[in-house]
């Protein structure tokens, strides 16, 4: 209830401009670095490349920004950030340190919200190494919403063998007050010769981390995610080359995990998209295919249960294969995937039909001219309606800047939710 009038204020100001004009996609904020349009090269005060955002219960949006500046081949920094009213708030900068070795993370990746209300979210590199930040193992760390308390909760592979994990995937908040992740390396198991994995759990209480969970060949290989079922319980997808992509589910109450074979066609270079993985409103399991050496995507769909995963037909053909990120159910029933690259190269946003697969919009608004820029990275719904998400490259910048992505919004004529 303490949220609604945070809430209130802030569909209030967005909804004037949100649906000014129909399906005008609007920069909300542009990341901006000094230096040449041409060169891009130079310092990123703000950060560079936003590819995180979510939506606070204070009805703030908070995000990550992967580098501190452009120019070096290298990943560099990175922010926290937070944005409100157009203006966005830096929480938390990545440095290199004294030792040059990013100490407490570098390059972070998704963000979540956890049931304290702090904000935790995982680096790829830095942490353990001495290598100027470009290797390492990255780390789990938490920052308040004013960008106070920053504390490294693990360092990833600091354990023998990385028994406790490396390579960490998006974060959850479970309902028994803790924040649970997975990681796609490390752990106690190996799958044909490789690391199978972990499940891990934090105690915000006292940032104790621990594995509750080391994958193996018996439970179908290496995790990809989490996504949070309508009963809180957790699902996921594991892999091992050979046998192909199975579900899990994690029941966070009694610790127990449960393996779902998913029964896949038979066809030659199918390659599920597991990271996409997205529960309908009747429990079916959506994500997407892609067969190798065939361009195109298409969409599948399983219920635990069935027999056999239902393959629909390609949604995309060789013109507009593009690279899925992001996929939601939408207020109007259906399937919303962000493109990275789409069907010109920029990206797009495509919906498609749960019932067959079939597309039924594609919106192109992205470019290297586009006021949001090109690639979306993250695609989101706001409850009136709107789509939000973030271009992790180009947008409008003034002179002796360059622009390096934005947060942005579009009015698709969806319904509120």
């Amino acid at each position: 209830m303490k949220r609604t009038p945070y809430l209130a204020v802030l569909v209030a100001l967005l909804t004037g401009y949100a649906y000014a004009s129909s399906l005008q996609a609007v920069a909300a904020y542009t990341f901006t670095c000094n230096g040449n349009q041409n060169q891009r090269s130079g310092p990123c005060p703000k950060g560079g490349r936003p590819e995180s955002l979510i939506l606070g219960s204070d009805g703030k949006f908070y995000g990550a920004a992967q580098v501190s500046m452009e120019g070096d081949s290298a990943p560099n920094g990175g922010t926290v950030f937070s944005l409100a009213s157009a203006r966005v708030k830096v929480l938390h900068t990545f440095v290199p340190g004294p030792d040059k070795n990013y100490a407490d993370g570098n390059l972070p990746g998704l963000l979540t919200e956890g049931p304290d209300g702090k904000l935790y979210g995982e680096t790829v590199y830095g942490g353990n190494d001495g290598c100027n930040g470009y290797c390492g193992y990255g780390v789990l760390y938490r920052v308040n919403r004013d960008g106070s308390g920053f504390r490294v909760i693990h360092k990833f592979c600091s354990e023998t063998n990385c028994a406790d994990g490396v390579d960490g995937y998006a974060l959850v908040a479970g309902t028994d007050g803790n924040v649970y992740g997975t990681t796609m390396g490390g752990g106690s198991n190996t799958c044909e010769g490789y690391p199978c994995g972990t499940l891990f759990r934090v105690t915000p209480s006292t940032g104790k981390y621990e594995v509750v969970v080391n994958f193996d060949e018996t439970t179908g290989g290496i995790p990809s995610g989490l996504i949070v079922a309508a009963d809180q319980t957790f699902w996921g997808t594991t892999e091992i080359g050979s046998q192909g992509q199975t579900l899990f589910h994690y029941t966070e109450a009694t610790g127990e995990l449960q393996s779902v074979p998913m029964n896949f066609p038979k066809v030659n270079g199918l390659i599920p998209q597991g990271r996409l993985l997205t529960i309908g409103p009747h429990g079916n399991f959506y994500g997407v295919y892609e067969i190798y050496g065939v361009s195109g995507a298409g969409l599948f769909e399983f219920h635990v249960g069935d027999q056999q995963t239902q393959l629909f037909p390609f949604y995309t053909n060789q013109d507009g294969a593009g690279t899925p990120l992001t996929m939601l159910f939408a207020s109007d029933g259906n399937l919303w995937i962000g493109d990275l690259n789409g069907s010109d190269g920029y990206g797009d946003i495509v919906a498609l039909s749960p019932s067959d697969g079939r597309l039924i919009r594609r919106l192109s608004p992205f470019s290297s001219s586009a006021a949001i820029g090109a690639y979306p990275s993250e695609i989101s719904q706001f409850q009136d309606g709107t789509l939000w998400g973030t271009t992790i490259q180009f947008g409008k910048a003034f002179t002796n800047h360059f622009a390096d992505g934005t947060v942005f919004h579009l009015n698709a004529g969806l319904p509120p939710r």
